[in-house]
């Protein structure tokens, strides 16, 4: 039994540090230009996710998050937030604010990072 366990513990923190790591990708690769391509594609990935998934799972629905949550249900967590920034900042800073106001937050800076990546990708000085 503990040996399930540990594996649910392992794959919590994967997906803490991968998920984490690309929610920040997605946010700020945009600054180092050779990471200029990848940035688009992750970030676009990210809105397919939202939009084109979020058709059949609701809008905003990310696999990871759906992945990482099933893992937590497992080792006993209830009551989790309906969004992974949310979950994140519980977690690492127990710190609670409106559910609005983190989807409306995650979803203008991820906008933002969507905009500077096709002006940076597609609309550069050459």
């Amino acid at each position: 039994m503990w040996e399930n366990e540990f594996i649910l513990v392992i794959g919590d923190y994967f997906f803490l540090v991968f998920h984490t790591a690309l929610v920040l990708f997605n946010l700020l690769a945009w600054l180092y230009r050779p990471l200029l391509k990848w940035h688009f594609i992750t970030i676009l990935i990210t809105f397919a996710s939202w939009g084109i998934l979020g058709l059949w799972y609701g809008l905003g629905y990310c696999p990871l998050t759906d992945w990482h949550f099933g893992i937590l249900r497992k080792l006993g967590e209830s009551e989790l937030p309906n969004s992974y920034i949310s979950y994140l900042l519980q977690r690492l800073f127990n710190l609670t604010l409106p559910a609005s106001l983190v989807d409306g937050l995650t979803l203008g800076f991820a906008l933002a990072a969507l905009i500077v990546s096709i002006c940076l990708n597609f609309f550069k000085k050459k």
